[in-house]
């Protein structure tokens, strides 16, 4: 795989909470039309799709695109959970670099209900329940929600290793609604401290509150992607490319460790990371800006470490020392994370990029990350798979 991809153009709509939005066939296609004008090519021009949701029908993604356009190009469907998304981005990127096509759209949308995550199908084995099993025999609780009872655990498993505090959580979640209020696409704009976080209804004693916990919401976003020459022959904006990216799933560290993060993808999540810096020759250390995958703020507080952001055991100092956040080491989740903007599963992953991208091109606005030329980009889903993908200007 030679071929440079570049990312031509990126489009998303305001994420809203369950029953305030369009249904998903008219969010997805706003999306769409959102990515194809910033990319400047109609819809006609596209080769492939991959549209990624995980509360939908089969051929979703078909019944959202045909109301873009019906060019009989081929369409598929993808589900990796809450990491769906970013896979969307990285089938797309490999069609390009393989040569398979010249350009792709990744699309993805959610609509969904409020409340905790549920299953589809009750009537047969879920995904999930291998992770579930190793819940109850490290943790019990089980009348704690899984995603809750997965999310909260890692969290928990490092407060146990490392003395972390409940309240370090508690300022992550305040961080991402000061970001989040220069962002009219998030659900959630009203700044909150952290105190306020603290005391806010508590979901399991100890542990978290309500407000660490990210909003079920509906939303959609899309991203067209082109080869370098592709680009270049139709005068498509070549400033943004994906230096690198990996796509991991659980290893054996999940179930054989005893270790909760691991169960949160916390290992998964680090090999990734470690694929792409290798890949690109570029260390965290050279990171300006990063969207990760905070739906909690326990996640967000594994990730630092995951992502080499911090060493292991010093994510309480990097909070402490005000290195997620603007005028500190990075800028984590300029957007307001899945916290603040909303987690609708299937768009998650290309909101993602779309902030990214955003920040790449200095269109950030109040958001915007002074002098921003590195970025990567961390979505994960439980079952599961880590994708995580750098970007450069």
């Amino acid at each position: 795989m030679t071929s440079k991809v570049v990312v031509a153009g990126v489009g998303m709509i305001p994420f809203k909470k369950p029953g305030q939005s369009e249904t998903y066939p008219v969010m997805g296609a706003q999306a769409a039309r959102l990515a194809l004008a910033d990319a400047r090519v109609g819809y006609e021009s596209i080769q492939q799709a991959y549209a990624s949701f995980i509360y939908g029908d089969s051929c979703s993604g078909q019944r959202a695109l045909y109301d873009v356009g019906v060019t009989g190009i081929p369409i598929f469907n993808v589900n990796n959970n809450c990491s769906s998304g970013s896979s969307a981005i990285y089938l797309a990127r490999r069609a390009i670099a393989s040569g398979e096509a010249d350009i792709v759209l990744a699309l993805g949308f959610e609509q969904m209900n409020p409340g905790a995550l549920g299953t589809n199908f009750p009537d047969r084995p879920d995904a999930t329940g291998r992770f579930m099993e190793e819940c109850d025999r490290l943790l019990g609780l089980s009348d704690i929600p899984p995603a809750l009872r997965i999310f909260g655990g890692g969290g928990l498993e490092h407060m146990r290793r490392f003395g972390t505090p409940m309240e370090t959580f508690a300022k992550i979640r305040a961080k991402a609604s000061r970001h989040a209020a220069n962002n009219p696409m998030s659900v959630f704009r009203k700044v909150v401290t952290t105190e306020e976080v603290m005391a806010d209804p508590v979901m399991w004693p100890g542990v978290m509150t309500r407000l660490m916990a990210c909003p079920p919401t509906c939303g959609a976003a899309a991203v067209v992607l082109c080869s370098e020459d592709y680009a270049k022959k139709h005068g498509l904006d070549t400033r943004v490319w994906i230096a690198a990216q990996a796509i991991t799933t659980d290893g054996p560290e999940t179930f054989g460790s005893g270790d909760m993060r691991h169960l949160a993808g916390f290992g998964m999540s680090r090999a990734a990371a470690n694929k792409v810096y290798e890949a690109a020759g570029i260390g965290a250390e050279d990171v300006d800006v990063v969207e990760l995958h905070d739906c909690f703020a326990h996640n967000e507080l594994l990730t630092y470490e995951a992502l080499s952001l911090c060493p292991e055991g010093g994510a309480q100092k990097f909070v402490d020392d005000g290195d997620n956040t603007y005028g500190g080491r990075y800028v984590v989740n300029p957007s307001g994370g899945l916290l603040s903007k909303g987690h609708p599963i299937g768009a998650t992953g290309l909101a993602q990029c779309t902030e990214l991208v955003q920040q790449l091109r200095g269109q950030a606005d109040k958001r915007q990350v002074e002098g921003a030329r590195v970025a990567v980009q961390h979505n994960v889903g439980i079952g599961g798979a880590a994708v995580v993908t750098m970007y450069r200007n």
